[in-house]
């Protein structure tokens, strides 16, 4: 049996290598030199930590491995990935983007690029109509999140990419939300596949990375070139901790996405709850659409409170979700999108997409639901 051939959770716990090559330890050990011996004055495998460290390799062979692609590469941080992976466009690209995104991609792709002679278009890309519309002879990129963070606007990832290859765009895609357990996105026609690795790949709030992979050689020969150009290398330690964290993924994954689907219900008849946005319920708007590309509704949902006084009340009073502008962990994460995740988005153009103030985002953890949904439904009574 191939590596190709064998199942998720077998791909995630052995991932591209499961033991140390020259001890056999159980697992990579966390090789911290920052350059290596060049015999005879002749450079081996590795020469500087910059350009190659066998710590680093295993994550990167691991999500390549896992979201079907030929290279992966591993980053300090998600933005990281995000700005490396959009190295491959040059000055006097035009790139078209969602509206509704996370905010610090936001503010990347509307304050850096055009300093770097790249203009961004925002639309709607759940309309493939708009992202025609939206093209012009410079277009060289479309950047897409679904679903989208934080109001789950679902985008057919088929069409899009039906539509860069006629027009011979790169497609850019965050697939953070999903991970490469829920959704695989180069198998949809995607050509850079990014994961804010922080998040429910590293899994334990413990660790900043990012990771990007692709299908094709050549692009994977570019990126390489510029992160050995560039350095924004994930460190050894973060590499271990992201490798140990990726073994329990599907297990962690399938019980938040469990806890996330009856919070998710309960929510969504509560009165003090006035509209949430899950791609699990067969009426949500793109759910027929996430699930055609999708094996799972995920583990984050949103919603919008009826009153700003309720998102002060349940921010003050909730005692087990930590409230932090984050997602994926084992615990149970808490987010004002207004204040908090998408802070860099200026309040015009928040209010103009509907991310408004009484927006909460919930990422669900591990622990018995039912203790969760006693400690939130303490937090939203009006009294």
């Amino acid at each position: 049996m191939t590596e190709k051939n064998l199942r998720p959770a077998t791909l995630l716990v052995h991932q591209g290598k499961d033991r140390d090559p020259y001890t056999g330890a159980a697992a990579i050990p966390i090789y911290t030199a920052s350059t290596y011996h060049h015999p005879e004055g002749k450079a081996g495998e590795y020469d500087y930590c910059r350009s190659g460290n066998p710590s680093r390799e295993q994550v990167e062979e691991a999500i390549a491995l896992l979201e079907g692609g030929t290279r992966g590469f591993a980053y300090p941080t998600g933005m990281a990935a995000v700005g490396s992976a959009l190295a491959l466009l040059r000055s006097g690209d035009h790139l078209v983007a969602p509206e509704d995104l996370y905010g610090g991609s936001w503010r990347y792709l509307s304050t850096v690029l055009p300093q770097q002679g790249i203009e961004v278009s925002f639309v709607d890309t759940t309309e493939p109509s708009a992202i025609e519309r939206a093209i012009r002879p410079a277009t060289r990129g479309i950047f897409l999140e679904t679903p989208s963070n934080p109001l789950f606007k679902i985008t057919d990832l088929r069409a899009v990419a039906e539509i860069a290859r006629r027009r011979e765009i790169l497609t850019f895609l965050d697939n953070t939300f999903m991970t490469p357990l829920l959704q695989r996105p180069l198998a949809l026609g995607i050509d850079v596949v990014i994961h804010s690795a922080t998040k429910f790949l590293g899994g334990h709030s413990d660790l900043m990375a990012g990771l990007v992979t692709v299908a094709d050689p050549e692009l994977g020969k570019r990126l390489k070139h510029f992160q050995n150009a560039f350095g924004a290398v994930l460190s050894p330690f973060d590499s271990f901790l992201l490798s140990r964290g990726i073994k329990t993924l599907k297990v962690r994954l399938e019980a938040s996405q469990k806890n996330a689907s009856i919070l998710a219900e309960r929510l969504r008849e509560h009165p003090a709850v006035a509209r949430l946005y899950y791609p699990g319920f067969p009426d949500f708007p793109g759910h027929e659409r996430h699930f055609s590309q999708a094996s799972g509704a995920g583990a984050v949902l949103s919603f919008e409170l009826q009153e700003p006084a309720a998102v002060e009340r349940l921010l003050r009073r909730a005692r087990l979700p930590i409230i932090a502008p984050s997602l994926g962990g084992v615990e149970t994460i808490l987010t004002h999108c207004w204040s908090m995740s998408h802070a860099a988005i200026p309040a015009a153009v928040k209010e103009q997409l509907r991310i408004r103030k009484t927006l909460v985002r919930l990422s669900a953890g591990i622990e018995d639901v039912e203790d969760l949904w006693d400690d939130l439904a303490a937090a939203l009574e009006s009294n």
